[in-house]
């Protein structure tokens, strides 16, 4: 019997007398790209943020390639293969963007799976380039615009080599020019293409929109 690559089973959460999520079931299988739509309130980003690792859950399990991950860290989840980006975008400011990437560049996972003939700055910079934003890599993340710093958000997700990329919100309160570009990004990575070649797979993704 062959496992799931994700899935969750009844997973809840309760904040005081408010349920967010209300056991919800789902699989994700390795090459899928899926969406999560709602309106306003509906509990999209908290059942985001039980995924990542960042809110633990009152009930219900999370598995990842048959593991359960219901308990792991965040930064646990992103050694194990699961990015995400988010609605709200809070980069280093102060920090050039290039530098904003390195630092998912430098996660264990990166360390692992990345190609270290090449230095992590040119690693950073392929994300960025992959994401359409290489000529603002040495300008401070606090100059971007709304549409860059989702740009940039992706940028630094890719970065973890990640098997299964989480993205909430990625085309909010961007143009139809900008939110082409990202879908463009968020294509090409689904079918492998990757820092300029092409990989064998790219991530699932779960896509949270209205």
């Amino acid at each position: 019997m062959t496992l799931p690559f994700f899935e969750v089973e009844k997973l809840t959460k309760n904040f005081g007398g408010l349920k967010a999520v209300d056991q919800v079931s789902f699989q994700v299988g390795r090459h899928e790209m899926i969406g999560l739509i709602g309106p306003n309130g509906a509990g999209k980003t908290t059942l985001l943020r039980l995924i990542s690792g960042i809110l633990k859950p009152s009930s219900g399990i999370v598995k990842f390639k048959g593991e359960d991950i219901t308990q792991s860290k965040t930064n646990d989840r992103v050694n194990k293969g699961i990015a995400t980006t988010f609605q709200i975008v809070k980069p280093f400011r102060h920090l050039p963007v290039y530098q904003n990437v390195m630092v998912s560049c430098l996660s264990s996972r990166a360390k692992k799976r990345g190609d270290w003939v090449k230095t992590v700055n040119v690693r950073a910079s392929d994300a960025l380039e992959f994401c359409g934003i290489a000529d603002l890599a040495l300008e401070p993340a606090s100059v971007l615009s709304h549409g860059d710093l989702k740009r940039l958000e992706l940028a630094r997700a890719i970065a973890t080599e990640p098997e299964l990329l989480l993205l909430d919100e990625p085309f909010g309160g961007l143009n139809p020019a900008e939110s082409k570009l990202i879908a463009r990004s968020l294509k090409r990575l689904h079918k492998g293409g990757r820092f300029g070649k092409l990989h064998s797979d790219g991530p699932a993704m779960i896509i949270v929109e209205h």
